[in-house]
């Protein structure tokens, strides 16, 4: 699922896929926000993980899960 994150004075918004669900990304991101973590964390498909500073979060677009398409009948 891809996940844009806008922060504040950044110029550039940061662009990631997870793999957690729609309701991870949006749980984590009301946690940031209310107070009850610091930090807003979220792990890409990858495994490396994006730490943004709960009082430095401008937006937080969460996109559709992203699915998969293989083999030649996709083109």
């Amino acid at each position: 699922m891809e996940v844009k994150i806008g922060v504040q004075n950044a110029p550039r918004e940061i662009v990631l896929e997870s793999s957690q669900t729609a309701d991870e990304v949006a749980s984590a991101v009301a946690k940031a926000l209310d107070g009850t973590a610091n930090v807003l964390e979220l792990a890409d498909e990858h495994g490396r993980r994006v730490i943004v500073p709960a009082d430095r979060l401008a937006y937080v677009e969460i996109g559709e899960q992203s699915v998969r398409k293989v083999g030649f009948g996709t083109l």
